[in-house]
C-alpha cells in the first residue's frame, strides 16, 4: 500500500472539486460536450471525482479501473449503437482516463485515447482545469468525427453535463 497516495486520496474534500471544477467550468464543459456532439454521432461523458474511498484504496484500485467502473454506474455502454465515451478525471492521482464502448474503441484505439489523456493531465497540472477539459473534449470530439460521421436525426442519449462523483 502507498501510504501517500492514500493520505491524498482520503483527504481530497469536495472543496477542492469545487474548486477545480467550479459551476462556470462544469457549464463550459457541458456546453463543449453539446457542441461536440452536433458534429458526430458518438456520446460523451464527463465524469470528475476528487479521491477514492478506503476500500478502493485498500484493494489497490488503479484509475483505470474505477474508470471502467464509472464507465458501468453511468451506464455510457447502455446507448443504441455502442458509441459511448467517458472521460474520467481522478484528481487525487492526477490521472484522467477515456474508456469508450466497444463500437467506438475498435475504430479509434488505445493510442489516441491516452494521447488525449496526456495532454488534459499537462494543462490540469499546471491548474487550467477548464480550458484542459475543453481542450480534451474537442480532441475527442475531432477523432470521433473521422470514425463516426454525424447521423440525421441523432438523438442525444447520454446527459451532457458533468456528473462530481463521491
Amino acid at each position: 500500500m502507498d501510504i501517500l497516495r492514500i493520505c491524498k486520496h482520503l483527504f481530497y474534500s469536495g472543496w477542492l472539486v469545487r474548486r477545480a471544477f467550479p459551476n462556470a467550468c462544469q457549464d463550459a464543459i457541458a456546453h463543449s460536450i453539446h457542441t461536440a456532439e452536433g458534429l458526430h454521432a458518438g456520446e460523451i461523458r464527463f465524469a470528475i471525482e476528487g479521491g477514492l474511498d478506503a476500500l478502493s484504496l485498500f484493494k489497490g484500485q488503479t484509475p483505470r479501473a474505477r474508470a471502467v467502473e464509472v464507465f458501468s454506474q453511468l451506464r455510457v455502454w447502455d446507448t443504441e449503437h455502442n458509441n459511448g465515451v467517458l472521460i474520467y478525471v481522478l484528481l487525487a492521482d492526477q490521472a484522467v482516463e477515456i474508456v469508450a464502448d466497444r463500437g467506438i474503441h475498435a475504430r479509434v484505439g488505445a493510442h489516441t485515447w491516452n494521447a488525449i489523456c496526456q495532454e488534459m493531465q499537462k494543462a490540469f497540472s499546471k491548474s487550467d482545469f477548464r480550458s484542459g477539459a475543453v481542450q480534451g473534449v474537442a480532441a475527442l470530439s475531432q477523432a470521433l468525427c473521422t470514425h463516426f460521421p454525424k447521423q440525421a436525426g441523432r438523438v442525444n442519449e447520454l446527459p451532457n453535463a458533468p456528473v462530481v462523483l463521491g
